[in-house]
């Protein structure tokens, strides 16, 4: 069996997530630990107690499902499982694309962490609270909802910004733009289309003040070449070059997560199993919208990755 590591982002966050795991594990309590040190404040205590608003805050979720993701793969490391003998490639869905780097050692868990909190604090302010917007439209093509998406603009930004699976499609923009295209897309046949509950329009050209904050910052980071290759968003493609890891990560800021793509060239390259490394299971349910000859596994419980160690 093929596999490939897959790393959740934003929407997977939930208010206890990594506790258990932190209790029964002593390499994960260490990952919150030393993610609570990098960004000199206490997250995992948001992380497991909450308030949920404070979790679902940016700055905090980002690095929050990092630590996570980064938990399950230090325990991994602890039982004898390297990241290169598990898995032929690594991918991660908008901020999980930092965890994969993280896990496969392009950066530092602490380096991570602190660009993550960044990249959260960039987004929200590349754009005023009440002026953007994000919606999912499903049941059209990608064809389809960048038209309904060129229709709707009328002088105002509205992109595709997440091609999740077949029919799913996020669009990301100015709130009225966005708006428009809801209803444009229902009268192109469109099932379904509603606004997500996000604090910042992502993916789309409104981030480009994050884009730029975010080139700043990385330009002071080292990044190591990854132990396995890691299918950037902007491509659906494999990377592997230090040198263009930071220039690809500044273009997802305001380019689209092709994720259907991604899965796409993972099947190619013969890769048989997707195993979600970190909380929730939104990345295997939209691999089973995209191929369902795609196996899928979870690894974010203790007896997950007990059950999965036993496989390898």
């Amino acid at each position: 069996m093929t596999r490939a590591l897959v790393f959740p982002g934003q929407g997977s966050q939930f208010v206890g997530m990594g506790k258990a795991l932190a209790d029964a594990e002593p390499a994960a309590k260490l990952v919150f630990e030393e993610v609570n040190d990098a960004l000199s404040e206490n997250l995992s205590k948001i992380m497991w107690e909450g308030p949920e608003d404070d979790l679902r805050l940016t700055e905090n979720t980002q690095p929050a499902l990092m630590a996570v993701s980064m938990a399950v793969i230090r325990v991994l490391e602890a039982g004898g499982a390297k990241v290169e003998d598990i898995a032929s490639h690594v991918a991660g869905h908008s901020l999980g694309e930092y965890s994969a780097l993280a896990a496969t050692g392009a950066f530092s868990l602490a380096d991570t962490a602190r660009l993550l909190k960044l990249r959260g604090q960039a987004m929200q302010r590349a754009v005023p609270v009440g002026e953007g917007a994000m919606a999912a439209i499903l049941g059209l093509s990608m064809d389809d909802v960048n038209a309904t998406c060129s229709e709707a603009a009328d002088g105002e930004i509205v992109v595709a910004a997440n091609d999740n699976a077949d029919g799913q499609i996020v669009v990301s923009g100015h709130k009225g733009a966005v708006e428009r295209a809801i209803e444009i897309a229902k009268n192109k046949g469109a099932k379904r289309g509603m606004l997500l509950p996000v604090s910042a329009p992502f993916h789309c050209p409104l981030m480009q003040p994050a884009a730029d904050e975010m080139r700043a910052a990385l330009a002071d980071v080292e990044i190591n070449r990854p132990v396995l290759p890691v299918l950037a968003n902007v491509l659906a493609a494999p990377i592997s070059e230090p040198d263009g890891i930071a220039n690809l990560l500044v273009e997802q800021i305001t380019g689209v997560v092709r994720w259907r793509e991604s899965v796409g060239s993972m099947t190619s390259l013969g890769i048989t199993q997707m195993v979600e490394v970190g909380a929730g299971k939104v990345l295997a349910g939209l691999t089973r919208r995209i191929d369902r000859d795609l196996k899928t596994a979870n690894l974010q419980e203790p007896a997950d990755i007990e059950s999965f160690a036993e496989t390898l």
